[in-house]
């Protein structure tokens, strides 16, 4: 069984790439990931390292700080909902 927080993290970096019209290849490269192995972060089947949240946060224009708050809202709005 997957672990809810890695699956609201990669939910919610989906969600926010998609928001800013990123594709995942884009986003991946920019990043400096690889596309396949962020296409499981997104999909919540990898648990990321600290410098890999770093990179994410980079990407999306956000601060370390502000991305974990969006997966902290994102798991508490889809927990509401079940």
């Amino acid at each position: 069984m997957k672990d809810a927080r890695i699956v609201a993290f990669g939910r919610t970096v989906r969600e926010l790439r998609t928001a800013k019209g990123i594709t995942q290849e884009a986003f991946a490269h920019t990043s400096g990931l690889d596309r396949s192995y962020f296409g499981h972060i997104e999909r919540g089947s990898k648990n990321v390292t600290l410098r890999m949240i770093y990179q994410i946060a980079d990407g999306l224009g956000m601060t370390v700080v502000e991305l974990l708050q969006a997966v902290q809202d994102n798991q508490e709005k889809h927990d509401r909902k079940i």
